[in-house]
C-alpha cells in the first residue's frame, strides 16, 4: 500500500507541475502578445480552464498529504476510542460529498454534449469540465489512501504507548 500512495503522488506531482508550469507560460506568452499589440483571443478560456484544473488536482494533492484545514491538535487530545469515531465519521461525509460531485459532475458532462469553447471552437467543452468527476474520484482515492495511513499510524503509535 505505501507504494501505491506514492506512485499516486507522483502522479498528482507531476500532473500538478505540468499544469502550473503551462498557466505560467500561457500568462508570460498572453502579456508578451498584449505587449505587442496582438492580444491571444483564447487566453481567458484557456487560463480559466487550467486555474479550474490546477484547483481540482492540487486538492486531491493536498488530500493525499493530509493537508487541507483541520483540527489534528484538538482530535489528538481526545481519548483513542472518540478519535476513531471522528476519524470514520468525517471519512463517510468527505467521501460522500465527493461521490455527489463525480456524480453531479458527470451529469454536467452529459449536459453539455455538443457544446465547445467558444474561443476554440474545436475543443469540446466537455474535455475542459471533465475535471469535475476526474477531480472528485481523485479526491476520494487520495482521502481513502490518507485514510489508511492514518489508521496505521494511530495503530502504531496505540502499540507504542502499550509498551
Amino acid at each position: 500500500m505505501p507504494q501505491l500512495r506514492a506512485n499516486f503522488e507522483r502522479l498528482l506531482e507531476t500532473i500538478v507541475i505540468l499544469l502550473m508550469g503551462s498557466l505560467a507560460t500561457l500568462v508570460v506568452v498572453a502579456v508578451v502578445f498584449r505587449k505587442a499589440g496582438a492580444s491571444v483571443v483564447w487566453y481567458d478560456e484557456v487560463a480559466s480552464v487550467l486555474l479550474a484544473w490546477l484547483t481540482y488536482y492540487c486538492a486531491s494533492l493536498a488530500a493525499l498529504k493530509r493537508a487541507h484545514i483541520g483540527f489534528p491538535k484538538l482530535v489528538q487530545a481526545l481519548p483513542l476510542k472518540v478519535r476513531w469515531i471522528l476519524y470514520g465519521i468525517r471519512e463517510l461525509i468527505v467521501v460522500s460529498f465527493f461521490l455527489l460531485v463525480a456524480w453531479a459532475g458527470w451529469q454536467v458532462l452529459v449536459v453539455l454534449e455538443g457544446d465547445y469553447l467558444v474561443s476554440l471552437p474545436w475543443v469540446p467543452t466537455q474535455v475542459t469540465h471533465s475535471v469535475i468527476p476526474i477531480g472528485a474520484v481523485l479526491f476520494i482515492v487520495a482521502e481513502l489512501l490518507s485514510f489508511i495511513e492514518l489508521i496505521r499510524a494511530e495503530v502504531a503509535a496505540a502499540e507504542a504507548a502499550d509498551l
